[in-house]
């Protein structure tokens, strides 16, 4: 069991440190945000410590919980620590192939499942009931919401985002930064930086133009 700092206060901190009550896995020590407001409050029963710099100054584990994967890799960035200072976290419900890899930093949470032959990379996040199958690869800071589904020979690019419930068929590629919205079946490859949604899914905005908008999937 290791001792860990989550960090970020957001929701999925929330959803990590109840995770980890059940599985028994860490022992979360407190949270770093550098939202100066949050500094002594409690965050699902764990004290926020201080900002972000006192991760560089204390020697526990950390897992990055910021929703987005862009602002995970951010922060990952701006701390610049060396991947053996990252924790993982897997839910005791997860069932895992033995030819399943899962890189540093990751959550994966409550009854997720990951077949045979799986490559997952730094900091992914996958939210409870997600099901991966063979030969998916999964680059680092992905982000799969509830019940996401991927069919065989799937890669999901770098900071990609799969909403609540999408589905993808085998053989696609999934572009790096893309969002494919909740629901959505995916039938074909979506291209890198573009928004797609539907059944099947089909390409409603691309995130470039999302961001100048002040909205984000």
């Amino acid at each position: 069991m290791a001792k860990i700092l989550l960090v970020a206060a957001s929701g999925l901190a929330r959803e990590t440190i109840s995770s980890i009550e059940q599985t028994g896995d860490h022992e979360v020590i407190g949270l770093l945000d550098d939202n100066t407001a949050l500094h002594g409050t409690l965050i699902g029963k764990v004290r926020v410590l201080g900002g972000l710099a006192l991760a560089k100054e204390r020697t526990e584990k950390l897992l990055i919980c910021a929703g987005k994967g862009s602002s995970r890799a951010a922060i990952v960035t701006r701390l610049g620590l060396d991947d053996s200072r990252y924790a993982t976290h897997i839910h005791g419900s997860a069932v895992l192939g033995s030819s399943v890899s899962v890189g540093c930093g990751s959550i994966i949470l409550a009854g997720c499942v990951a077949t045979c032959d799986i490559s997952m990379g730094r900091h992914t996040v996958l939210m409870p009931q997600v099901v991966l199958t063979h030969d998916n690869v999964l680059e680092d800071y992905c982000t799969l919401a509830a019940g996401a589904k991927l069919a065989g020979r799937v890669t999901v690019g770098h900071q990609a985002y799969l909403g609540t419930n999408s589905a993808v068929r085998e053989n696609v590629q999934i572009g790096a930064g893309a969002v494919l919205g909740m629901g959505s079946a995916l039938l074909r490859d979506l291209p890198a930086e573009q928004i797609w949604a539907g059944n099947p899914a089909r390409q409603i905005i691309t995130s470039t133009n999302l961001e100048s908008t002040g909205s984000r999937a």
